[in-house]
């Protein structure tokens, strides 16, 4: 029985010979996980799947590069980064926008808290987790499409389906409840 390769050892060999088994092991062990983090951004099953698909393309073809030497990113930071950006290209067509707004408009009344939001209550950061939890969704999905994802506000207010003024106010009363919370 072989080693498990690293994410290091199966992003160079796909890059260097193109090697399937590699592609197939990194796709295996990731998708999966990007497609339940996509799922908690957009309840549109179809754009999630097209998607992640997309991402997994891309390290294929090559078009997205892993630059670890000398950086601390890991495998699962770069895919999900390059699928974040590509999940805010896809809502930006007009036809699966009308279907993102719906989806997100029922995710954002939803009681229950995602796996990621359990996460980012979980991190020990002193009072910034307790803080985080006492943020309403609506302010805590703003942070997290702003800050923790690196949206722009014209990104954030098409994933979120709302307009770019409300997620700068809603940026603002979510920074300055913090600022309370911490003080």
């Amino acid at each position: 029985m072989s080693e498990t390769r690293s994410d290091g050892e199966l992003l160079r060999a796909i890059a260097a010979d193109g090697d399937r088994h590699a592609f197939e092991e990194l796709y295996r062990r990731y998708a999966p996980w990007l497609t339940a983090r996509m799922r908690s951004r957009c309840a549109d099953a179809a754009i999630v799947d097209d998607v992640v698909q997309d991402t997994f393309l891309a390290v294929w073809r090559g078009t997205a590069r892993f630059r670890a030497e000398g950086h601390s990113e890991d495998a699962a930071g770069w895919l999900w980064r390059i699928g974040s950006r590509r999940l805010v290209d896809a809502v930006r067509g007009d036809g699966a926008r009308g279907r993102l707004r719906q989806a997100l408009a029922r995710l954002r009344h939803r009681d229950e808290a995602s796996a990621e939001e359990r996460v980012l209550a979980g991190v020990e950061h002193g009072d910034l987790a307790g803080a985080l939890t006492r943020l309403s969704p609506e302010l805590r999905a703003v942070l997290q499409a702003t800050v923790i994802d690196g949206l722009t506000t014209r990104e954030a207010a098409v994933l979120l389906g709302i307009p770019p003024g409300t997620v700068k106010t809603r940026a603002q009363r979510a920074r300055k409840q913090l600022r309370e919370a911490l003080a």
